[in-house]
């Protein structure tokens, strides 16, 4: 256990004016708060507070973040509340703990639902606080240390958990310690076949690979020297899980890794790493594409270096990173590295350093949108991992984004507007659509129309989570909005057909009140929408003015919201008992239209689709083009018993290419009772012949009726809906 004489003497190394009583009240605090409870090791629980306030001060944080390493979990698993904290330690302390604490008292749906919602109150409260997304990967690292206590479903959960998140998270804050440590802990427990295959290869090779080591340092820094630089050289094998992604990208064996070793030039100034540059390439290749400029064009996290791959001694690839002491402070300890100490709480990050952290910013503003947690995790692994692409506005400003990013990840970034009305862009002067994939160094120019809406489609080519989220709010915004017009349309026809006038209920505002409250809804468009949802019945909505009587017959609405005698006597006249044919939730009378792609009949299994301005669009069950439509447009239909209806149908019928068949097919129709409207026969070279029969047919037991007919005819070789 770190005595906190020893976390003292490490905070008053890089803080000499720390406040050492306040950490050793926090100090006491949590280990008396926590005595009793036990790790899954059996060790004293206060063992986890003390180690992650260590690491804390490793990365050489203030007093307030090495306080709250001490004290994160107290809220959480002893009797102390945020209020105690903050009485103990005061507001900044205790906004600390709060923002780390687990939201474990609050009961989601299911434990993926609860880890993005603790995910989402960590984004919130980061975007006050960095520190406190920096105490949070100091105490997964140290959880991630002392997993192997844990039950093999919890390791794997946490690793999992851990890769998907909290790594990225560290590269984004250019922690690559941490990064690499968490990949390879998590690394161990997901594959732990692949954590054993690459450990042991790297360890048969150690000591060759050290000998190796030593040459290249040595013969890197005598060259640099010859050319009057003053260069540190040091070189060490990559971490493991890096090794294995390489070993499944490439489908190759330990052994047959390339670049396995990383050295490391560290030079005095920003020249010196472009001349040092020069003086490697003379002396070993370069492996051509392998060069990157981050110093020129630095990674979001901050990160500085040359990156340079070059065929070494023995014809080994070996990869050189150059760069100068403060790009290589920074690339160790990322963020933690431009740490100010300012006498009000403040963040701890100065403005500069704050403002390249734009990203959690944006983090904070697109979540806000989102109102599933899962969606919001999705994004938040899609957004943080590390392969980007840099690309250019026409004014030659930088832009970053993840691989695979299209024109309106650029357009959304942009504005919104930008993104609503994207047709397609002009990359590097040329034309190119939506769907496009950026790469580094393009100069993009956004095409628009003023008639252009995004679509359901465009989900698929956005690869930004900020992007997919105004799609969707655009899209929700819009099935809402045709939900109002079907809905209305629905209440206003119900109404209608019992001679009740729904403009004239709508100036009444008592009775218009008493419908609104009967139905739990609060404005007259709630209304409206959630009958197109189908979450409310028109029938309803018209029971609520004219209640049936008890045998069920129609009630009587109040004289003031009646129809007028003439008004009534055109309905009967319009409508006559004329049935639609279809029933949505019980409603007949419906707006309806057929596709034609699977031209349904009454008997199908069959699905209704919510349309703009046309209704409800009728299509098989099985139909392909049904499970394309937007699910949250879907709506659950039936065919109305009372229905008289013919509907046109095809059918394919293969024959055997021989005289009088096609009669004898015929002559199998008029014994239905059908008449055959058209029909498109055509004969092939393999002898048979493909015949597309159209007719009216009344329901799916006269089809099927027909088709089995037809398969007895003597040269038949197949039957079946076209």
């Amino acid at each position: 256990m770190l005595p906190v004489e020893e976390l003292i003497h490490r905070i008053r190394a890089y803080q000499p004016t720390a406040d050492a009583e306040l950490i050793k009240r926090a100090y006491d605090y949590s280990f008396r708060m926590h005595a009793g409870q036990m790790r899954k090791s059996g060790d004293p629980y206060f063992i986890h507070p003390a180690s992650v306030a260590g690491t804390i001060a490793d990365l050489k944080l203030d007093t307030a973040s090495v306080c709250a390493g001490l004290l994160h979990d107290v809220v959480e698993d002893t009797l102390a509340t945020t209020k105690d904290i903050e009485r103990e330690f005061g507001d900044e302390i205790a906004q600390l703990v709060d923002g780390v604490t687990k939201l474990s008292k609050i009961n989601f749906t299911s434990k993926e639902d609860r880890q993005a919602e603790n995910f989402r109150k960590m984004v919130v409260a980061m975007s006050r606080d960095i520190r406190v997304l920096l105490v949070k990967l100091c105490d997964r690292v140290d959880n991630m240390r002392t997993m192997e206590h844990m039950k093999p479903d919890a390791q794997e959960r946490i690793s999992r958990e851990t890769m998907e998140i909290y790594a990225p998270l560290a590269n984004r804050l250019g922690m690559a310690n941490f990064k690499c440590e968490l990949e390879d802990l998590a690394f161990r427990y997901l594959e732990p076949d692949g954590f054993i295959e690459v450990s042991e290869g790297i360890k048969k090779t150690k000591n060759q690979r050290e000998k190796y080591i030593t040459e290249v340092c040595k013969t890197l820094s005598s060259r640099l020297a010859e050319q009057g630089f003053a260069a540190d050289v040091s070189g060490r094998a990559k971490h493991l899980y890096s090794v294995w992604r390489k070993m499944k990208q490439n489908e190759c064996t330990v052994e047959q890794v390339h670049d396995i070793i990383a050295f490391r030039v560290i030079v005095e100034s920003v020249s010196d790493c472009y001349a040092s540059l020069g003086v490697i390439h003379s002396k070993w290749t370069p492996v051509p594409g392998r060069f990157k400029d981050y110093i020129a064009l630095p990674k979001p996290n901050m990160y500085q270096s040359l990156h340079t791959t070059v065929i070494g001694p023995g014809r080994e690839r070996v990869e050189v990173q150059i760069r100068t002491h403060e790009m290589h402070r920074v690339s160790e300890r990322g963020i933690a590295a431009h740490w100010k100490y300012k006498e009000r709480h403040s963040g701890g990050v100065s403005d500069d350093d704050a403002a390249r952290f734009g990203w959690l910013k944006k983090l904070m503003e697109w979540q806000k949108d989102l109102k599933d947690p899962a969606e919001f995790l999705e994004g938040v692994k899609v957004d943080l991992f590390q392969d980007e692409v840099y690309v250019f506005t026409p004014k030659g400003d930088v832009r970053v984004f993840p691989r695979g990013a299209t024109p309106i990840d650029f357009a959304y970034q942009i504005h919104s507007q930008l993104g609503d009305h994207i047709t397609g862009a002009r990359v590097n002067g040329k034309l190119e659509s939506i769907r496009h994939k950026l790469r580094n160094g393009d100069v993009i120019e956004v095409v628009t129309s003023p008639s252009q809406q995004p679509s359901k489609d465009w989900l698929d080519y956005a690869a930004t989570t900020s992007a997919r989220a105004k799609i969707r709010v655009f899209l929700r915004a819009e099935h809402r909005e045709r939900s109002f017009r079907l809905g209305k349309e629905l209440v206003e026809r119900e109404f209608h057909k019992a001679s009740v006038s729904f403009s004239k209920l709508q100036k009444n505002e008592n009775e218009l009140r008493k419908v609104l409250e009967a139905l739990k809804v609060s404005n007259i468009d709630e209304l409206f929408i959630s009958v197109g949802y189908g979450k409310i019945d028109p029938r309803d909505v018209l029971h609520t003015v004219a209640p049936p009587s008890e045998d069920g017959k129609a009630g009587e609405a109040p004289e003031s919201i009646r129809e007028g005698r003439l008004a009534g006597f055109v309905r009967k006249i319009v409508n006559g008992d004329d049935a639609g044919g279809i029933r949505l939730n019980g409603i007949d009378d419906v707006l309806v239209r057929y596709a034609k792609c699977c031209n349904p009949l009454p008997g199908d299994d069959i699905l209704g689709f919510i349309t703009r301005g046309r209704g409800i669009t009728i299509h098989r069950r099985g139909c392909t083009k049904a499970f394309d439509t937007d699910p949250e447009r879907r709506v659950e239909i039936q065919w109305d018993a009372k229905a008289k209806i013919n509907r046109t149908v095809q059918l394919k019928v293969v024959t055997q290419n021989r005289v009088g068949i096609l009669a004898t097919v015929g002559s199998t129709f008029s014994a239905q009772g059908i008449n055959i409207t058209e029909a498109n026969c055509r004969a092939g070279d393999d002898g048979r012949a493909v015949n597309i029969f159209t007719f009216m047919c009344s329901d799916l037991s006269q089809l099927k009726n027909v088709m089995r007919a037809l398969q007895k005819v003597a040269g038949v070789v197949a039957v079946e809906r076209a």
